[in-house]
C-alpha cells in the first residue's frame, strides 16, 4: 500500500481555498433554504470535488458530452451538492439560482443526481453502491471503445484514452453491489479507473462501528485493487496536496483499478455538527451555519455569497477545457486522417446508426420446427456479431444456458489472462455470478456511449438485478437484459428457479419494455426492433428485457407486426371472431391447439400474439381496435405466471389461464398440464367466456 507523498506539483492559492470554502457553505446553505438534504458530507468533500473538477480531470464545461472527456461518477449521491456545487463554479451550466431551488419542484438539482435532469451529471445515483458498478462499466466501455477504434496504440496514446472517477462513502461500500463490482473490475484490471473512498465513519445510524469493522483496504487490494490511503491535514480537514499526489500515482498504474481511502470528518468545519450523524441527512440550524461561516471567515448574515473573484478564478475551467479539447481534437484528427476505415465506423456509431444490410442477416427459421426461443436468440446474436462490432455482452455465468455468447473465441479479459481466447477488447463478456453488478455495470456501459450492450441469466434472477433495472428505466438506457428460462417449463429444477411472478413485476417499472416471444421467428424481430430502438432515431430510449423459453415451442410464419406488440397469429373463420385468445410465449402454442378446437365445435376464433405489452400500447387506438375489438367481450389470456397485467385486455366477461402460486420440481410437459395450460383447458374457459358475454 502507498503512504502519502512528501512533494507535491499541485498549484493551491488562496483563491483555491476560498472556493473550496465556497462550496462548503453553498451547501450548508443550500439545504438549510429548503429544509432538508444532505449537507455535511458535500462540506468534507469539497476538496476533493474541487480538485477532481479544477486541477484533475479532462473535461470542458461548455461541451459535458465531449467523447474525449474522463467521466465522473458521485455514487454518494445524496451528498449531490458535492456535484452540483462544482458544476456552478466551473460553470456546466448551473448558476447560483439552480443551488437556491435545490430539491424543489422543477429545479436543475434535484435530491439525487439525475443523468439527462443537469448537464454534467454522467449517471443517476441515489440507491448506494449503484454508481461504484457504474463506474465499473464505463471503465469496461472505454476499453471495449479503444479496441473497436485504436486497438494499436501505446498506452496513454490514443484519443480515446481516458479516465474514470467516482467517489464513494461507507454506505456504498457496504452494499454488496460494490463488492460484486469491485471484484470484476480488480479481475478486469481496469487501470482506468480512480476510486475514492470518503471514509467518514458516519452513517445515518452514527458511528460505523455500528455494523463495519472489516479493513476495507485491505479487501480491496485482495480484490486486486492498487490502494493507497490519504491521511487528512492536522485540522481534520481533506488535503488537497496529499490527494492530488495519490490521484496522479494512481493515473500510473495502468495494470490496476485504483482505491483511494480518504479519511474525512463529516461536515468539518462545523464546530458542534462535525462528526455526527445529525450532519448526514438534516440541514444544519441557523445558529450552526452562521458559526461554521463565521469559521471559514464568512459573512454569517449572507446566505449563498460568492465572491466575485472566486467565480472568476473557477470559472477559468472553461478555458482550460477549450484548451484540453482542442488538443485533443489535433489528436483525434491525426487519428482520422491514419484510420479512415475506423474513422467511417466511428462516425457511424456514434451517430447511433446501424450498418447497411445488417438486417438482411437476421436469421428467419422454417415454420413448424420446435425451437426453444433462448436458441433462436443466440443464433440472432451470432449473425449479428460479424456485421454488428459495437454489439458485445455475455452473461453472469449462464452463457450456455442463456446462448449469450457472441463469439467463442474472444473473450473480454486482459491480456494476461490465462485462458486462449483472452482478449482486453473481446467480444464476449464474463460477468460472473454477479448479477446485480452485472445489470449496473451494463449501465455504466450504455452511459458511456458508441457500444451496444446485453446480459443475461434466468429470468428468476432478476430479483437480484431489479434496483439496476429500474435505473436503466429511470435513465432511458439503450440496454438489453436476457432473461431465459422463462417459467415452470424449465421444469425439474423446480420453484426456486420457477419464475412466476417476475413478468408482471417487471412490466410494473415505467419505461421497462418487456418482450416475450412466442417463437424463433418472433424472437427474431424482437431482437431487430429493440436494435432500431436503440438508435438515436426513436429519440428518448428504453432498456428491453426479453423473456425467452429452455423449451422448443412451434415456430409460425414470420409476422412483421410483432414489432406492434400485439397482433392476430390466427384470425377467427369468416374473419369476425367471437372469442379471442390472447397469449405470449410458450403459451401460445397453447391457444392455437385452443383455437383448433373451438374452430371444430363452431367457434370463430382468433388467436392473438402479445410479445410485449408495451410496444402494444404504444399503437394508436385504431390498431389496437382491430386487434382486439372492443365489440367482442369473450376473451382468454394465457401466461404461465400470475395474471396480473391481463385484467385490463380480457375484461369482466372475460378469463384468466394464470399461475397463481409457484411450481414443483418436475417435467415441464408435466407441470403445465397439472396446472391447467392445456388446450382443453383453455378452451374449456373461452366457453365460460362466451357465457359470460351473453349474460
Amino acid at each position: 500500500m502507498s503512504t502519502k507523498p512528501t512533494t507535491t506539483d499541485l498549484e493551491w492559492t488562496e483563491l483555491d481555498q476560498r472556493a473550496v470554502d465556497t462550496a462548503r457553505v453553498l451547501a450548508a446553505d443550500a439545504v438549510q433554504k429548503v429544509g432538508n438534504g444532505h449537507p455535511g458530507t458535500a462540506m468534507s468533500l469539497a476538496p476533493a470535488a474541487y480538485t477532481l473538477f479544477q486541477k484533475v480531470m479532462r473535461h470542458d464545461p461548455a461541451d459535458a458530452d465531449w467523447v474525449g472527456r474522463d467521466r465522473f461518477v458521485l455514487s454518494a449521491g445524496h451528498s449531490s451538492l458535492t456535484l452540483y456545487t462544482q458544476l456552478y463554479l466551473a460553470g456546466f451550466g448551473l448558476e447560483l439560482e439552480d443551488l437556491k431551488s435545490f430539491r424543489t419542484w422543477g429545479s436543475k438539482t434535484p435530491g439525487h443526481p439525475e443523468y439527462g435532469h443537469t448537464t454534467g451529471v454522467e449517471t443517476t445515483t441515489g440507491p448506494l453502491g449503484q454508481g461504484v458498478a457504474n463506474a465499473v462499466g464505463m471503465a469496461m466501455a472505454a476499453r471495449y471503445e479503444r479496441g473497436l477504434f485504436d486497438p494499436e496504440a501505446a498506452q496513454g496514446e490514443s484519443p480515446f484514452d481516458h479516465f474514470v472517477y467516482a467517489i464513494a462513502g461507507d454506505g456504498c461500500l457496504q452494499e454488496g453491489i460494490s463488492a460484486e463490482a469491485s471484484s470484476m473490475a480488480g479481475h478486469q484490471k481496469l487501470g482506468n479507473l480512480v476510486l475514492l473512498w470518503d471514509d467518514n465513519h458516519i452513517s445515518i445510524e452514527g458511528d460505523t462501528e455500528t455494523a463495519v469493522s472489516e479493513d476495507t483496504v485491505k479487501r480491496y487490494e485482495a480484490y486486486g485493487w492498487h490502494v493507497q490511503r490519504v491521511a487528512p491535514k492536522p485540522d481534520g480537514d481533506l488535503d488537497p496536496h496529499a490527494l492530488y499526489n495519490a490521484i496522479e500515482a494512481a493515473k500510473q498504474v495502468t495494470d490496476k483499478p485504483s482505491f483511494i481511502a480518504m479519511r474525512s470528518i463529516i461536515a468539518w468545519p462545523a464546530p458542534n455538527a462535525q462528526n455526527t450523524e445529525a450532519a448526514h441527512g438534516s440541514a444544519l440550524g441557523d445558529d450552526e451555519v452562521a458559526a461554521t461561516k463565521r469559521v471559514l471567515g464568512f459573512d454569517p448574515e449572507q446566505s449563498f455569497e460568492v465572491a466575485d473573484e472566486v467565480i472568476a478564478h473557477t470559472r477559468r475551467a472553461l478555458d482550460r477545457g477549450a484548451d484540453a479539447k482542442a488538443d485533443w481534437e489535433k489528436s483525434f484528427q491525426l487519428w482520422r486522417d491514419e484510420n479512415p476505415a475506423r474513422a467511417a465506423e466511428f462516425d457511424r456509431i456514434a451517430a447511433g446508426e446501424l450498418p447497411a444490410g445488417w438486417e438482411e442477416k437476421l436469421p428467419v427459421f422454417e415454420p413448424g420446427k420446435g425451437v426453444a426461443t433462448r436458441a433462436a436468440s443466440g443464433k440472432v446474436l451470432q449473425a449479428l456479431g460479424a456485421i454488428i462490432p459495437e454489439l458485445w455482452g455475455g452473461s453472469a455465468d449462464l452463457a450456455g444456458s442463456n446462448n449469450t455468447t457472441i463469439d467463442k473465441t474472444s473473450s473480454f479479459l486482459p491480456a494476461d489472462n490465462p485462458l486462449s481466447e483472452a482478449d482486453p477488447y473481446g467480444r464476449t463478456i464474463h460477468f460472473g455470478i454477479r448479477e446485480h453488478s452485472m445489470a449496473a455495470e451494463m449501465n455504466g456501459i450504455a452511459l458511456h456511449g458508441n457500444t451496444r450492450i446485453y446480459g443475461g441469466t434466468f429470468l428468476v434472477f432478476s430479483d437480484y438485478m431489479r434496483n439496476a433495472v429500474r435505473l436503466s428505466a429511470l435513465m432511458h438506457l439503450p440496454v438489453t437484459y436476457v432473461w431465459t428460462h422463462d417459467s415452470i417449463g424449465l421444469g425439474e429444477d423446480g420453484p426456486t428457479h420457477q419464475p412466476v411472478e417476475h413478468i408482471a413485476a417487471l412490466r410494473a417499472i415505467p419505461g421497462l419494455n418487456v418482450v416475450r416471444p412466442a417463437d424463433a421467428n418472433e424472437t427474431a424481430i424482437a431482437w431487430r426492433e429493440i436494435l432500431k430502438r436503440h438508435t438515436k432515431v426513436f429519440g428518448k430510449g428504453a432498456p428491453h428485457g426479453l423473456a425467452l423459453t429452455r423449451q422448443g415451442v412451434p415456430t409460425y410464419e414470420s409476422n412483421e407486426d410483432t414489432a406492434r406488440g400485439g397482433y392476430t397469429l390466427f384470425d377467427a373463420s369468416g374473419g369476425t371472431p367471437e372469442v379471442i385468445l390472447i397469449a405470449t410465449g410458450s403459451e401460445v402454442h397453447i391457444a392455437v391447439e385452443a383455437r383448433e378446437q373451438l374452430e371444430a365445435d363452431g367457434v370463430p376464433t382468433r388467436v392473438v400474439s402479445m410479445p410485449s405489452v408495451e410496444w402494444f400500447e404504444e399503437q394508436d387506438q385504431a390498431y389496437r381496435d382491430s386487434v382486439l375489438p372492443p365489440s367482442v367481450k369473450a376473451r382468454v389470456s394465457v401466461e404461465a405466471g400470475i395474471g396480473l397485467t391481463w385484467h385490463k385486455y380480457v375484461g369482466d366477461a372475460g378469463r384468466i389461464v394464470s399461475l397463481e402460486h409457484f411450481g414443483a420440481s418436475a417435467d415441464g410437459k408435466v407441470l403445465f398440464q397439472e396446472y391447467g395450460f392445456t388446450a382443453e383447458n383453455v378452451a374449456a374457459k373461452a366457453r365460460e367466456s362466451l357465457t359470460a358475454a351473453q349474460r
